[in-house]
C-alpha cells in the first residue's frame, strides 16, 4: 500500500511533503529506511577469492574488530576466509589465538625467505576462517623491500599462490599509508574503511580516499571503494550522531548502511581470542556483524 503524502502548509505559503519517518518509515543511524539483508545462498564451489584491504591510517578505528568479526561472520555463511595479520603490532593474530612466534608469518613471505604460502596459514578457533599471522619482525619490512623492482607488488603475488582456495581475504592494515599499506590495496580487489564516529577520524579519510585513487591510477587499476564503514558509534551523543550525518553528506552510498555501536564486549571478545559472533552470539554487537557481512554480499562486494 503506498502512502498518501500530505503537504503542509508553511508560513511563507509553500509546502513541504512530510518526511520518510512522517509515513512511518523506520531510518537507520545512516538516515536511510532499515534494510533487511537475506541470508547470503549457499556457494556451490569456492574461490577464487576476493581480496579486500581494511584500511584507515588512523588507528584504534576498529580494522582489526572488524577483519577478526566479519570473517566469522562470513565464515558463518559458508565462505572460505583468509585474514592476513599486515600489522606489526600482530593484533589480529591475538585477537584469533594463533602463535606468532617460531613460526611462519607474512615477514617472512614477503622477505621470501619463505616460499610456501600454504605452510604459513594457521587455522583458527572459528571453522572457514584461517589467518596468516604477523609479529613485530613486520615492522622491518618496509626497509627491506625498498629497493626491491615491484616492491608495491609483492603481497600480490603472495596471495596469488592460495586466492584460489578462498571466497574471501580480509587484509588487517596498519595505521599508516606506508609501503605495506601500498601493498595491501594493489593486491586488493576493494576497499573496507572502517571509520570511528569521531571528528579527527573523519579527517583523513578523504586522504586516504585520495590514496585509492592514486593506487587505481598508477598500481591497480581494478580497485574499488567497497564501502564507508562507521565504528564506534554511540547514538547517545550529538557528536557521534553529527559525525555520522557529516560522513553520509560527503560520501552518499559509499557509507554502508550496517553501523557498529560501541560497547565493551569488543574488548571483552578480544580478550577471549573470540569473534564476538561466537563470545556473544545473541548480542547486538554479534548481529550487527553478520548485517555487516548480508550486506557486502548484498552489494556483491564478496560472493
Amino acid at each position: 500500500m503506498t502512502a498518501q503524502r500530505e503537504a503542509t502548509q508553511l508560513r511563507d505559503g509553500s509546502t513541504e511533503l512530510p518526511g520518510l519517518e512522517d509515513l512511518g518509515v523506520e531510518l537507520g543511524p545512516t538516515g536511510r529506511p532499515v534494510t533487511e539483508f537475506p541470508e547470503p545462498k549457499t556457494l556451490r564451489s569456492h574461490g577464487p577469492a576476493r581480496i579486500i584491504a581494511l584500511c584507515n591510517q588512523k588507528g584504534g578505528v576498529g580494522k582489526t574488530t572488524t577483519t577478526i568479526s566479519l570473517g566469522a561472520a562470513l565464515a558463518a555463511y559458508g565462505r572460505r576466509v583468509l585474514a592476513i595479520d599486515f600489522d606489526p603490532q600482530g593484533a589480529l593474530s591475538a585477537g584469533l589465538g594463533v602463535p606468532t612466534h617460531d613460526v611462519t608469518t607474512i615477514y617472512d613471505l614477503l622477505l621470501g625467505s619463505a616460499k610456501d604460502v600454504a605452510a604459513a596459514i594457521q587455522t583458527t578457533g572459528t571453522p572457514g576462517l584461517d589467518v596468516i599471522p604477523a609479529n613485530i619482525d613486520l615492522s622491518a619490512a618496509e626497509v627491506h623491500l625498498v629497493n626491491e623492482v615491484a616492491r608495491e607488488q609483492i603481497l600480490a603475488r603472495v596471495l596469488r599462490q592460495v586466492a584460489a582456495d578462498y571466497d574471501v581475504i580480509l587484509i588487517d592494515c596498519q595505521p599508516s599509508l606506508g609501503l605495506l599499506t601500498v601493498n595491501a590495496l594493489t593486491a586488493a580487489h576493494g576497499v573496507l574503511i572502517p571509520l570511528e564516529c569521531e571528528y579527527f577520524a573523519l579527517r583523513g579519510v578523504a586522504l586516504l580516499v585520495e590514496t585509492i585513487d592514486k593506487v587505481r591510477d598508477r598500481l591497480n587499476p581494478a580497485i574499488e571503494l567497497d564501502g564507508i564503514l562507521a565504528t564506534m558509534y554511540d547514538p547517545r551523543t550529538l557528536h557521534s550522531r553529527e559525525v555520522l550525518e557529516r560522513v553520509v553528506e560527503a560520501f552518499g552510498d559509499r557509507v554502508l548502511e550496517t553501523v557498529i555501536n560501541r560497547t565493551v564486549k569488543f574488548p571483552d571478545a578480544s580478550v577471549a581470542a573470540t569473534p564476538i559472533t561466537e563470545f556473544a552470539p545473541d548480542h547486538h554487537g554479534a548481529d550487527q556483524y553478520r548485517q555487516l557481512a548480508r550486506e557486502l554480499v548484498h552489494r556483491h562486494a564478496v560472493a
